[in-house]
């Protein structure tokens, strides 16, 4: 029995080690591609390693570095990934508390729209929700975090609601009884405690806000305001001309903050998922 387990884990292993390479495979291309020479980028030699004739070191770095405004770019990603998943964190972690402390219609009535709202297709709202944004003035880097409060919540309280059913309410009634209103209750007691979904759930809203693109091309101004993605859509050379080199650097340089912010808190995704789903 023992060596069938074994036979049986090494399977699992070997194939999730081949699905594993499948999904680094293009990170890897990109990388080589990001040492070569326009030239090769754009030939049939675009899937081979570089050369002493293609390599050009980090020169497509530097051109990315120096070209375009990436800092500032990187500045307004960094402004609306933070202030969103901020807000995220706080205001749904405080609204799946009152849902699942308040045994009320409207509270169950509440988590499931929430619930709901993880189905619906931005497709569906997009044309309405730039209109919108517009007439509200929630076209700017630093108050679009309200827009993806909007499309966060539901995964987020989702997921903190299924972990605030599993926190025992005799500690948040000792604490009112030392004399604690709720805001200190939830503040000082209850939020420490959800520190694994908290951190499960910063990531994966993290990870969703720093790739978006599509919702700031809808919303922000275009002309006034990149993101990293849209800068790197929109990546133009000295001459207008695309350059793949430096594009596929200014790739690379956007996806290694969110890996390494990933690889430090990874351990908490899983932890945070499964507590957030055992109940319902």
């Amino acid at each position: 029995m023992a060596k069938k387990n074994k036979i049986t884990d090494a399977i699992i292993v070997a194939l999730l080690g081949i699905l594993a390479v499948f999904y680094v495979y293009p990170v890897f291309m990109i990388f080589i591609n990001s040492l070569k020479d326009e030239r090769s980028i754009t030939t049939n030699t675009v899937f081979k390693l570089p050369t002493a004739e293609t390599f050009v070191g980090i020169e497509n770095y530097v051109k990315t570095l120096i070209a375009q405004g990436f800092f500032k770019s990187l500045c307004y990603s960094l402004l609306i990934t933070v202030t969103s998943v901020a807000v995220i964190l706080v205001c749904c972690s405080m609204c799946a508390w009152y849902i699942t402390r308040v045994n009320t219609k409207f509270a169950k009535g509440l988590y499931y729209l929430f619930v709901f709202s993880m189905v619906v297709p931005f497709q569906m709202i997009m044309f309405t929700l730039s209109s919108t944004a517009d007439s509200l003035g929630l076209n700017k880097p630093w108050n679009i975090f309200i827009i993806y409060l909007g499309f966060g919540a539901g995964l987020a309280v989702f997921m903190f609601a299924g972990f605030m059913k599993s926190i025992p309410v005799e500690i948040e009634e000792a604490s009112m009884i030392d004399g604690c209103n709720p805001l200190q209750t939830f503040f000082l007691i209850v939020f420490p405690i959800l520190k694994p979904t908290m951190i499960s759930v910063g990531i994966l809203e993290a990870m969703w806000v720093w790739n978006d693109y599509l919702l700031p091309t809808l919303v922000l101004d275009i002309k006034k305001y990149k993101t990293i993605p849209m800068l790197i859509q929109y990546f133009r050379g000295s001459y207008g001309k695309v350059e793949m080199g430096p594009m596929m650097a200014s790739i690379m340089l956007t996806i290694i903050p969110i890996i390494i912010v990933y690889l430090c808190g990874q351990k908490y995704i899983i932890k945070g998922v499964a507590a957030g789903a055992v109940k319902g």
